[in-house]
């Protein structure tokens, strides 16, 4: 048996790792589009951004680690399609790699606006190079707008405030992450974010962008407000990297439309940001964009490689880092529901809040108690036995 990896990310890797630690001994080649050994991504919005890492401390595993995985690591060249029924992969220089069983994890790309691309002063956040890139273009900014307001950009955001640049938050809701947090969560967000002179601009979609001479001037708002800038990070969300599929006869709809056991065709399956996957429990096909789903998932289909036949049932789980602020989710925080605080107090910015809906606990949020909130795990097994919130 041999076994293909396209996708050289934590999910790629995490899967390799899983498949040796449970006697995997056949051949495992890694395809992977950018030239770096696998690497973190969390740390780049944040550590890695704000100049208090180099960029070497976001690998995964040292080299010499890596080599006793007993895998072949070919990067640099993109994937381009994928035969399903021969489980060949052809990449961007002409390689054809073929195996017994495609493992997709090829993560996320992400979203642009119209008139972004070529446009000096704009950019992304993907890759390492991305980060060091918008820190270069940060440090000589006097005037900076993160168009974004949830999870990635508002981590943007906190960062070029800590390294003293004057930033502008915009995005449509009325307060950071409030379809995630609901009012009351949201609006201490955004009360940290001002206190730290991050500037505030949302309520109203970003339509695009102004320049002069190929270079940003400033983001446009559906008001017809234009909020000046000579930086400005697009931070809106990503989708998942599946472009290289279209012709491969998989289904993808938001993702590589996978099978309760992350499958998605016979001998080829899906990790990470990339899959879509039907969850028993929770009766929905569910997507999950988080460093914990990429190494939980990668174990899942690693163990059904092998032979074990079960469904992949997590309970969802995210974290986001923001100034000096740790805010952990488990399961599923909806806008609508009923939060009450169940630790701590918001006054003393050390909580745990819990939310419900239709009498049902959905989720927990901890604020500066990750133990205290993942201690509540427990109070989501209604949501996870009782079906569909």
């Amino acid at each position: 048996m041999t076994l293909l990896v396209v996708g050289a990310s934590a999910a790629g890797l995490g899967t390799v790792e899983a498949l040796r630690r449970k006697g995997y001994a056949d051949r495992i080649t890694v395809s992977g589009a950018e030239p770096h050994l696998p690497y973190d991504r969390p740390p780049l919005s944040k550590q890695v951004l704000s100049g208090l890492w180099e960029p070497s401390r976001t690998r995964l595993r040292p080299p010499e680690r890596l080599s006793t995985l007993d895998a072949e690591f070919l990067l640099g060249d993109a994937a381009v399609s994928l035969d399903v029924r021969q489980r060949t992969v052809r990449t961007a220089s002409g390689r054809t790699l073929t195996a017994d069983d495609v493992v997709i994890a090829t993560g996320l790309r992400p979203r642009t606006l119209p008139g972004q691309d070529g446009l000096d002063g704009v950019h992304v956040l993907r890759t390492v190079e991305d980060a060091l890139a918008i820190r270069t273009a940060l440090l000589s900014s006097s005037r900076a707008v993160v168009v974004g307001d949830g999870v990635l950009g508002t981590e943007i955001a906190a960062s070029a405030a800590v390294m003293g640049v004057p930033v502008t938050l915009a995005g449509p809701q009325p307060a950071p992450l409030a379809a995630q947090f609901g009012p009351v969560v949201s609006e201490l967000l955004a009360d940290l974010h001002t206190s730290r002179g991050v500037a505030l601009r949302l309520g109203a979609a970003v339509t695009g962008l102004d320049a002069r001479d190929g270079r940003v001037t400033g983001v446009r708002l559906e008001t017809g407000e234009v909020l000046p800038a000579d930086v400005v990070v697009v931070a809106f969300g990503a989708a998942p990297a599946t472009e290289w599929l279209e012709d491969s006869g998989l289904a993808l709809a938001n993702g590589v439309v996978c099978d309760s056991r992350c499958r998605a065709a016979e001998g080829v399956y899906a990790v990470g940001d990339v899959a879509r996957w039907y969850h028993e429990t929770l009766d929905v096909a569910m997507r999950l964009e988080n460093r914990t789903n990429a190494t939980e998932q990668a174990g899942h289909v690693a163990a059904v490689l092998l032979g074990e036949d079960r469904p992949y049932t997590p309970v969802p789980y995210f974290w986001t880092d923001q100034f000096d602020t740790k805010i952990h989710v488990h399961g599923t925080l909806f806008a609508d529901a009923e939060m009450s605080i169940v630790e701590g107090s918001v006054a003393g910015s050390r909580f745990v809040a819990q939310y419900r809906r239709n009498g049902v606990v959905t989720g927990v949020l901890g604020w500066n108690m990750p133990k205290q909130a993942r201690s509540r795990r427990p109070e989501l097994t209604g949501v996870l036995v009782g079906g569909k919130p």
